[in-house]
């Protein structure tokens, strides 16, 4: 079998990476990274909602053994959380790193020495959690890890609230997609992240994705280039799980690699909202499993 080398190299050793970093930071300047569109000057201090100016901030990176099963291997995920989000879910469960946000500003040279500590440590990749406001900075950093021997496959772990624009920068760079799918209803969204465009970012996005990598492909049981879906069952259906599988089925591909995650709780500010106080129960994840199944969907985690 033909060894794997992650898509990144190659654009490191034509220019591309170098050219689409330079891209990525002019975007800086009058912020649309994301789609908040803030319009701040993050290279001059300026900070939208994503509360980010020029450099990256970190809450913390290790090997991450509660991944999906393709991306721990063995070694474990090198996940690297960024800090604040672009998105803030009422619900968060990693409330404090989103909202209140707890973390360390980093050079591009020590977010580059980071992902080549977990290279070192073993992992199979490194999972970029919450990027999609950081974009440059990764890329930036990449540069640097790439001439030190980074070769790991990249994730792009997100909550899918992303520009087309912003994703066609990494175009050659990211191996793997796995967005966040959480919303069908722009009511909902509105209603937990201010977002009532968020569902049909959602879609253009993971369409955005999969045309760049396609389907989850997975060598001796490591994740190694494609789209993977994460999707989060909420009470009373409020996720619209069947809507978002019927569209992975027909608009995105039947053979998408999907997460359905069981482990929705109140965290955050979902305390005050009665839709969102309790867990769901085991019949409403077991129906959500029946939904996902009937829509054609079959490459579950």
């Amino acid at each position: 079998m033909k060894q794997f080398t992650p898509t990144y190299i190659e654009s490191y050793k034509n220019g591309k990476l170098k050219k689409k970093t330079k891209e990525a930071f002019e975007r800086l300047s009058n912020c649309h990274l994301c789609p908040r569109n803030c319009g701040v000057d993050r290279t001059a201090g300026e900070t939208g909602i994503c509360k980010t100016g020029i450099r990256a901030v970190v809450a913390s990176y290790s090997p991450h053994f509660g991944e999906e099963a393709p991306l721990v291997g063995t070694y474990g995920s090198g996940t690297i959380f960024f800090t604040h989000c672009n998105l803030l879910c009422c619900f968060c469960q990693n409330y404090d790193i989103s909202h209140e946000g707890i973390g360390s500003e980093v050079s591009k040279s020590h977010l580059a020495q980071i992902m080549l500590h977990l290279q070192n440590l073993g992992c199979h990749n490194i999972n970029f959690v919450t990027p999609s406001h950081v974009i440059p900075q990764i890329m930036a950093a990449l540069e640097v890890a790439v001439e030190n021997g980074l070769n790991i496959p990249l994730v792009y772990n997100t909550g899918a609230y992303d520009n087309v624009d912003s994703l066609k920068l990494l175009d050659g760079i990211i191996d793997i997609y796995m967005p966040d799918f959480k919303f069908w209803d722009k009511k909902v969204s509105k209603e937990t992240c201010n977002a009532a465009d968020y569902p049909e970012i959602a879609k253009e996005a993971v369409k955005e994705m999969f045309r760049q990598v396609g389907d989850l492909v997975i060598e001796n049981g490591i994740a190694k280039r494609g789209l993977l879906i994460r999707h989060l069952v909420m009470p009373d259906e409020m996720a619209g799980t069947r809507e978002i599988m019927r569209f992975l089925s027909k608009e995105i591909s039947k053979n998408t690699y999907v997460n359905i995650m069981p482990q929705y709780r109140p965290c955050g500010d979902s305390y005050g909202n009665p839709n969102l106080s309790r867990s769901i129960t085991q019949e409403e994840f077991e129906n959500a499993l029946i939904a996902v199944r009937q829509e054609g969907i079959w490459r579950l985690d």
